[in-house]
């Protein structure tokens, strides 16, 4: 009960606080805003450019053809060889066939010509892997197989594209980190800003014997409010700006290969995300500028 007391108080007295001292909280709760839409933006591009970059990768398949008159029996065997390798996911076998239909669909041209003629098209697996990364060496075990043809998967294009994959989600993932750095450092500054300005009422409160715990605990919940109620800028323009975005482009951006992430998988984590940072951002802010600033 003591303890539930002591923390009503604090809490009691950080809300105080921050309307005594309205311009100030004012000023943090602005930078802490601005700082944070930034992040927010930032988190937003890394889920969509993740999410963009998967389903390309998803997309990546290796089309192994077998040699002409390979038996049905000599076709399953390599396949089973083909299921043993390290990197295989799965595959769909598609028979010359299958092949010739697929490209009689395509125009009336191919149709005409692949009518009276023999059909040339080889039967063939098309593989996908567990990691793209994988994809040239997983083509060049089945490449090494019996009654194997060819093994194709766009060599040369396919490996720069995977290398700007990896390239672009990297820097995404530096920027975000940059941000939430930059983040910390300018709201920290602000917050101490606030308390440094309140350095007398701190020093009274130790002249009268006050611990430093005591008299930490009520900056750390101002910190910690000042924190969420910057957040809540920056959660409120990301969730409905994204979602206007997302139907204003009919979940699609300028083309329909780029599809974005579905808001009911974004706004919650990036809410979460900001909320967390901005509360514990204010909350170390408010512990560094006490602790250290005004040398308790």
């Amino acid at each position: 009960m003591k303890a539930i007391r002591i923390l009503r108080r604090n809490i009691s007295s950080a809300f105080k606080s921050v309307v005594r001292n309205f311009s100030l909280s004012i000023a943090s709760i602005a930078c802490t805003a601005i700082t944070l839409i930034l992040v927010a933006l930032a988190v937003v591009l890394t889920i969509n450019v993740n999410n963009f970059t998967k389903e390309l990768e998803s997309e990546l398949t290796i089309v192994t053809y077998f040699e002409e008159g390979t038996s049905k029996e000599d076709i399953d065997a390599t396949i089973k060889r083909i299921e043993s390798l390290a990197g295989y996911e799965s595959h769909e076998f598609k028979s010359k066939e299958d092949w010739k239909m697929d490209m009689q669909a395509t125009s009336s041209e191919l149709n005409t010509a692949l009518s009276y003629i023999e059909n040339p098209l080889l039967d063939s697996v098309v593989v996908k892997v567990s990691d793209v990364t994988k994809l040239s060496s997983t083509a060049k075990e089945i490449q090494k197989l019996e009654h194997v043809s060819d093994a194709k998967y766009g060599e040369g294009m396919v490996d720069q594209v995977i290398t700007i994959f990896k390239v672009v989600q990297n820097a995404t993932v530096v920027i975000v980190i940059a941000l939430i750095l930059v983040t910390a450092f300018l709201i920290s500054n602000t917050i101490k800003l606030t308390i440094f300005s309140r350095r007398n009422e701190i020093e009274i409160m130790r002249l009268v014997g006050t611990s430093n715990t005591v008299i930490r605990l009520p900056f750390i919940f101002e910190g910690f409010i000042l924190g969420v109620l910057g957040s809540i800028i920056p959660i409120i323009i990301t969730v409905y700006g994204y979602i206007l975005l997302y139907d204003h482009f009919k979940g699609y951006l300028f083309t329909n290969i780029i599809k974005l992430v579905n808001p009911a998988n974004v706004v919650v984590v990036v809410s979460i995300v900001i909320l967390i940072l901005g509360s514990i951002v204010g909350m170390f802010g408010s512990y560094r500028a006490v602790r250290k600033y005004l040398k308790i």
